[in-house]
Parts: structure tokens; C-alpha cells; sequence
């Protein structure tokens, strides 16, 4: 319909909910019934999706929508138009919104086909909350192409007897874990036993070299390493696990598509080996943070690499905070915070 989507846990904080409600002023909530006593308070109009009845305050607003396409002419969307926005809980303060546009994620969906090509025989599992940006991949990617996507129920992310059981029983091809619930189906005999699974992606933490180790010694799965801030529509790069490899590290590998990727020191170049900030540049990018200017401003900068080049994609860099370097092949390794690192003598 054009619109975009801000993503609610409704386990959060009242206080939290109230303020993502009022920041990013959306217009209509979508729920379930049994959270209605948690919604009394809201000014925003509620449709259940679980019912559609008058005494449930929906007034047949689902039933009345009409079950064609809309026309791409009523719709006047361009790859600019916002497609959702996601709070990231911030070290200090307020969570802040972070505007992802149509364009942004077409590219990053597009990628991810062009490079691991699902079909209409392959089986997607939807477990991310819907409040991280792993779940926009899990599950805008399968509809692309007409697969099937399997959703757990509640909290089942954090269970993996359970998602043993349901990789098995649906026959799962394609699933994402973040490395250390991976730790925990590795530590399970079954995992050898899922042997429907075609490619496993991990991201969100550092991926440990043991645990690739592992993993190829128990199931021949693909394993791909991803990596990327929310900032920069969920993934900007790409490593490919595909031996046990001699290091001690993971690489988090080379650019998706129409991204670029600069390690600086203060806005200098860094050659190959020096240890610097990973900043991301090109059509990836968020707007920045719903209405946080000034936080938008000291996060997202200007390219000086591409200077004068108007209208291109890379004309705004995002400062990542990550430290990284270039490796010799030319895929970058991540070392880790920026705010981490301890100074000793000045």
C-alpha cells in the first residue's frame, strides 16, 4: 500500500511502547485481541488481526479492504519512500528510529537472491522478533520468489530443542542465527540430523572460528558469515565459510552490491592491515534517525571520496564504530568496538 512499518514488541515497557508510538507517529496499530488491555491508552486506531468484529472496535476494517492489488499509479512509490523504521536501543537515553527506504531494502533483497538464489522449493524459517532487522530478510525474501515460510511461535528463537524439532518436521532449507544461540544447536547431536538444510547465515555477534570448525565436522550445510548495522539496511557484507580455514577470526568478507566500504582514521585512507573505523557508503543507507537531527548529522557524513559526483549513491558515509582492517586477499576482519578499546600512556 506504500506505507511503512514500525515493528512493537509488546513484551516492552509500557513507557517504551508509549514513546515509539509518539516518536514515529504512526497512524493505525495492527494486533492481536488479547493485547487490547495493554492498547487502552493509545490514540491511534487499532485493528485486530485476529477478529474482525464491531464489538471488538474493528468496525469490518479488514473485511473491507478490497482483495486486488492496488495500482502502482495510486500508490506513487519510489525507491526513496520509507519502507520501516526500527528502534535500536541506544548505550544512553531513548531508543532511536532508524529509516530504511524502499530502495535501500530492494537492494539488500536483491542481493541476497543474486547471490544464494532460493526457489520455489525452498523453506524458509521466520524466527527473528520482528523488532530486529534480521526478520525483514527472513521474511520479505521467500515471497520474492514464491518459497515457503515457516514461522515459530513466540520465543521460539531462544529455544533450540524446539527449533531442531521444527527444522526437521517442515524440512527447513534456510534459516539465520546469531552465533551464540548457534553455540547452543551445535552442542546438540540432532543438528547432524537436519539434513534439509542447504545454507545457514550468521550474524549480529562475531562469529567464532571454532564454531565453523563445528559446524562443517556435523552438517554439510552452507555456512555464510554476515555482517551490518541496522543503519545500513541489515547487511553490508559477506564471507562465505566454506572450509575450515587457519585463523582465528572470521572474516565478515567483501561488499554486498552497490556498497562501499572504507576503513578510515579521521577521514584518512587506511592501507591494507591498519586497523581503523568501518565506514559504509551507497544505496544501503538509512535517512538517518527519526527526528534526531543532530545525532543524524554526527553518525551519517559527508563522502569526501566522492566529492562532486552529484547524486551518487555513496555521497553520505555512515561511521560504524566498528574497527576493522583489509586483509591481503581483500576482505575486511572486524577487531571490534571502537568504545571498547582502553587507552595505556595517552
Amino acid at each position: 500500500a506504500g506505507g511503512a512499518y514500525v515493528p512493537i514488541d509488546p513484551t516492552y515497557p509500557e513507557e517504551r511502547i508509549t514513546y515509539m508510538l509518539e516518536d514515529s507517529g504512526v497512524s493505525l496499530l495492527l494486533s492481536q485481541s488479547h493485547l487490547g488491555k495493554r492498547l487502552l491508552v493509545t490514540t491511534q486506531q487499532v485493528v485486530y488481526l485476529d477478529t474482525d468484529s464491531e464489538a471488538d472496535g474493528n468496525y469490518g476494517v479488514i473485511s473491507r479492504q478490497s482483495e486486488e492489488n492496488i495500482a502502482k499509479a495510486e500508490i506513487d512509490l519510489n525507491p526513496s519512500h520509507l519502507a520501516y523504521v526500527i528502534y535500536t536501543s541506544g548505550s544512553t537515553g531513548q531508543p532511536k528510529g532508524v529509516m530504511i527506504s524502499h530502495g535501500a531494502l530492494v537492494n539488500r533483497i536483491d542481493w541476497m537472491q543474486r547471490k544464494y538464489a532460493l526457489t520455489e522449493t525452498s523453506v524458509v524459517l521466520q524466527k527473528t522478533p520482528f523488532c530486529f532487522d534480521v526478520s525483514v530478510w527472513e521474511f520479505t525474501w521467500a515471497f520474492t520468489v514464491g518459497a515457503r515460510l515457516v514461522l515459530t511461535r513466540p520465543e521460539g528463537h531462544l529455544d533450540p530443542i524446539y527449533l531442531l524439532s521444527v527444522i526437521r518436521a517442515q524440512n527447513v532449507t534456510v534459516l539465520h542465527f546469531v552465533p551464540s544461540m548457534f553455540r547452543l544447536i551445535l552442542d546438540h547431536e540432532q543438528w547432524g540430523d537436519c539434513v534439509s538444510i542447504k545454507q545457514v547465515f550468521c550474524s549480529g555477534e562475531a562469529l567464532d572460528h571454532e564454531l565453523v570448525v563445528r559446524h562443517i565436522q556435523s552438517n554439510q550445510a552452507e555456512l555464510h558469515n554476515l555482517y551490518g548495522p541496522t543503519e545500513a539496511s541489515i547487511d553490508v557484507s559477506a564471507w562465505d565459510c566454506l572450509k575450515v580455514h587457519d585463523c582465528s577470526s572470521v572474516p565478515i568478507g567483501a561488499p554486498i552490491q552497490n556498497v562501499r566500504l572504507y576503513v578510515l582514521d579521521k577521514s584518512a585512507l587506511l592501507p591494507i592491515g591498519v586497523l581503523g573505523e568501518l565506514h559504509i557508503g551507497g544505496v544501503g543507507l538509512a535517512r538517518g534517525y527519526l527526528n534526531r537531527p543532530e545525532l543524524t548529522q554526527e553518525r551519517f557524513i559527508a563522502n569526501p571520496f566522492v566529492a562532486g559526483e552529484e547524486g551518487n549513491s555513496s555521497e553520505r558515509l555512515y561511521r560504524t564504530g566498528d574497527l576493522v582492517r583489509y586483509k591481503a586477499d581483500g576482505y575486511l576482519e572486524y577487531l571490534g568496538r571502537a568504545d571498547d578499546q582502553v587507552k595505556i600512556r595517552g
